[in-house]
């Protein structure tokens, strides 16, 4: 009988001998290596071993009577504490014993210590299947140091292969519960106690999205960001970019969010380990920087492309060495397991006063009344449908979780205890609010909405709702390419599984208002603020040595998600076309913005650019988009210049762009215009020798061919879109552009309400039409029918 085995002897097929977790370490060591992954040395006990352990103890008869108990109406909790006390209390085999001692002597010595740390993990032989996940159920125990606490934290974790929450899962799922073995691994320890430790998936765990890896990192040992107990930092990696050598500088990061992160785990003196609070300065800071997240990231994308499967990973870097290792490895099993080709999505229709906000998991809403308890204990209270609110969960909280309506915590981000479980159930969780046990109190009706990007939201009161389904397999190919529009870079990810054709539309004003929050001439030029603003700016732009920099790496993160989100199909970003009024309204922003009576036709769009009062702002905005083309690797942005009045305007613009790196055709750049004034209309021709394409904006360009203003309450019955007036500009303009080699699309919203609409674009040869997201469905229907309908009436 073999009772241990080293990670070096064994592979991703011996699950039945070692489990899942011990397996795929022995696949890593053996078959990653040559990838530069690395795995801190060990060895494993058997499922054999496990079962010599309830044949010679005489443990397994009356394991099996306990659970006949159950069967028969024994509450699982009793039942759980009986057989865990009996696993305990029982001695493991004088020759497992002795050779889990020469084992690890034998590490010992290979680590040149005495006495070494290891860690010691459970690892179930159904575990970290495809199909299933007992991830998180058993026990693991860090800084376990000596032949006896070694044996004694084998013995603990035998034992943990009942606690209630497996024995339930197990049962739910039609595993026979004495048929799953254990095994135990005993691994070398990284000393992340002095450095750092995380998770990494290598898709997005909100959206399914296979085009990333998320990373998620806190100080200390790993448990608190796996257990929740932290909230960590997250960092989001573009996948394609980070394969074999790359082919990019520069490490294409989309997102760096920086956690609270307000504890971290650390050896305790007596061997185990124990929670401290960091310092101020480690909680500003981030816990990886840009070569750690390469080196990860590419791991990741070895580990899955080796696997054949999305991965969830955990990693650890020493802080004595700076090392980086894997520790573990498994199938992600929520998201990779959803391959419904029906869409289904959640929009708040009503409204409600926001209580409190936190990280959103999963993508639906729930509402309920406030139930919060401080541990599990208290499930009695607990009715069926309340919103639980806790300070964080763990295992034990699970029979709550599944009678929840919704889900809110103190503390936890994506990877914690309450998001994975919470995915599993499909329940809406917002986590790591920092205060709702504060904040929400028992009985008071809330809604918890997941549905709005990856801010979540708790509302009071009732707030309603719209549930829509799309089947995606029942959607047509079109001709007319189907674009989507998008501003948020924190929801572009959920519309991934559509068949768009890419981003017609993607604007940055979005992303300088909600993530940016500052006015760029205030980076540049902070003499010009007044005292009060000044404060607020060096407060937004701390870390920041070059407030500039600011500028550029928040428009960059945001635009690189929304370029991400689709790649490699195109997606057409537009600089930014805030009016006067508007830039105003930033930080900062009143000393650089002129007061104008019509700031619709006034100081906007192209003519910024080139103008001394915003030419070094518009720098900032080159500098963010290059850097995401250039840098990053993102090469399907393209870039669209909105409100362009003349040619000879349009040679300043790219002149401007040809500066700070953006020449039309430089690494495959494509520059477009908006079509939203008659002079783009009258002068396509002019137009079209300057840009690559052009992009119809149909609010603007109806209301200055009309000379209706498009917010004008009074004259909202002469605004139409569909005037002769402008559907004759936008025939000239596709007619025009075409004889000159040029595509024509349109970002407007009128097909998504007008289908008589579309099928006139669809019939003057339009070679593209952007739409909101929700609207998709209906305007490729309409498209395609309007397609036959043509091919028809040619036939």
């Amino acid at each position: 009988m073999r009772r241990i085995v080293p990670f070096s002897g064994l592979g991703r097929a011996d699950v039945a001998l070692v489990g899942g977790k011990n397996a795929s370490l022995g696949e890593l060591t053996t078959a990653l290596a040559a990838s530069g992954v690395r795995v801190p040395e060990g060895f494993a006990t058997t499922a054999d071993a496990y079962r010599e352990f309830l044949d010679t103890t005489g443990l397994r008869q009356r394991v099996a009577d306990r659970f006949g108990r159950l069967q028969h109406g024994a509450p699982l909790s009793e039942v759980g504490s009986a057989v865990r006390a009996a696993l305990l209390a029982a001695p493991l085999p004088p020759q497992l014993e002795a050779e889990l001692a020469d084992a690890y002597r034998r590490l010992a010595h290979a680590a040149g210590r005495t006495d070494p740390d290891v860690a010691v993990r459970s690892s179930a032989t159904a575990e970290d299947l495809p199909e299933a996940s007992f991830a998180g159920q058993q026990e693991t125990f860090l800084n376990v140091r000596g032949v006896p606490a070694l044996l004694d934290a084998c013995r603990r974790c035998y034992a943990s292969l009942f606690t209630d929450r497996a024995i339930d899962y197990r049962r739910r799922l039609g595993f026979d519960q004495l048929a799953v073995a254990l095994s135990v691994g005993v691994q070398l320890m990284v000393r992340s106690d002095l450095g750092s430790a995380g998770v990494a998936f290598t898709l997005d765990t909100e959206t399914g999205h296979p085009g990333v890896v998320l990373v998620s990192a806190a100080w200390g040992l790993g448990e608190t960001v796996v257990g929740g107990q932290v909230d960590p930092d997250e960092y989001l990696l573009a996948k394609p970019l980070l394969g074999d050598g790359g082919g990019t500088a520069r490490t294409p990061l989309l997102r760096a969010a920086v956690g609270a992160k307000r504890r971290k785990a650390v050896y305790a003196e007596h061997g185990l380990t124990r929670l401290v609070d960091t310092t101020a300065e480690e909680r500003a800071a981030r816990v990886l920087d840009d070569a750690d997240l390469d080196v990860l990231g590419r791991w990741a994308v070895a580990v899955e492309r080796h696997y054949g499967c999305p991965m969830d990973l955990e990693w650890a870097k020493d802080g004595r060495t700076g090392e980086l290792f894997l520790v573990q490895a498994r199938p992600e099993t929520v998201q990779s397991r959803r391959h419904d080709a029906v869409l289904r999505r959640y929009r708040i229709t009503g409204t409600g006063r926001r209580l409190i906000d936190g990280l959103a998991v999963g993508q639906a809403a729930g509402r309920g009344p406030v139930c919060a308890l401080a541990s599990p204990g208290e499930i009695a209270r607990f009715p069926d449908g309340a919103v639980l609110v806790a300070p964080l969960t763990d295992p034990d909280w699970e029979p709550l979780m599944k009678r929840a309506a919704a889900i809110v915590t103190d503390h936890g981000g994506r990877t914690s205890h309450a998001a994975i479980v919470s995915r599993e159930l499909g329940v809406p969780a917002v986590v790591g609010t920092g205060r709702a046990t504060a904040v929400l109190t028992d009985g008071q009706e809330v809604t918890v909405s997941c549905a709005e990007g990856e801010e979540g939201h708790v509302y009071a009161g009732r707030v309603d709702w719209e549930e829509t389904e799309t089947d995606l397999a029942a959607l047509p190919a079109t001709r007319t390419r189907v674009l989507l529009n998008l501003a948020d870079p924190a929801a572009a990810f959920r519309w991934w599984r559509l068949p768009a054709d890419g981003v017609g539309l993607a604007r940055t004003e979005f992303v300088v208002a909600h993530q940016v929050r500052v006015h760029p001439m205030a980076l540049v030029h902070p003499e010009r603020l007044d005292p009060e603003d000044r404060r607020a700016v060096d407060a937004l732009t701390d870390g920041y040595p070059d407030r500039a920099e600011y500028f550029v790496d928040r428009l960059a993160q945001g635009v690189a998600q929304l370029a991400a989100s689709h790649w490699p199909a195109p997606v057409v970003v537009r600089t930014s076309d805030f009016k006067t009024n508007e830039y105003a309204r930033l930080l900062g922003g009143r000393p650089f913005e002129p007061v104008e009576a019509n700031p619709m036709i006034g100081w906007r769009g192209a003519s910024r650019y080139y103008d001394a009062g915003y030419r070094e702002g518009f720098a900032l905005e080159c500098r963010a988009l290059r850097r995401v083309r250039d840098e990053i690797g993102l090469t399907n942005l393209v870039v669209m210049i909105p409100f362009c009045r003349t040619p000879d305007e349009a040679d300043r613009v790219l002149a401007e762009l040809a500066a700070h790196g953006l020449a039309r055709g430089r690494n495959g750049l494509k520059v477009y215009v908006m079509a939203e004034i008659p002079s783009n209309i009258v002068l396509a021709e002019e137009f079209a020798a300057r840009f690559d394409g052009f992009s119809v904006g149909s609010n603007d360009l109806t209301q200055l061919t009309l000379g209706v203003d498009r917010d004008s309450d009074r004259l909202s019955d002469l605004f139409d879109e569909a005037d002769p007036a402008v559907t004759r500009s936008i025939e000239h303009l596709v007619a025009a552009a075409h004889a000159a080699g040029r595509p024509v699309g349109l970002c407007g919203q009128r097909p998504s309400s007008d289908p008589e609409f579309t099928r006139f674009l669809v019939h003057c040869g339009i070679d593209s039409v952007s739409v909101a997201p929700d609207s998709f469905a209906a305007v490729k229907q309409c498209i395609a029918e309007a397609e036959d309908g043509s091919r028809r009436n040619c036939t």
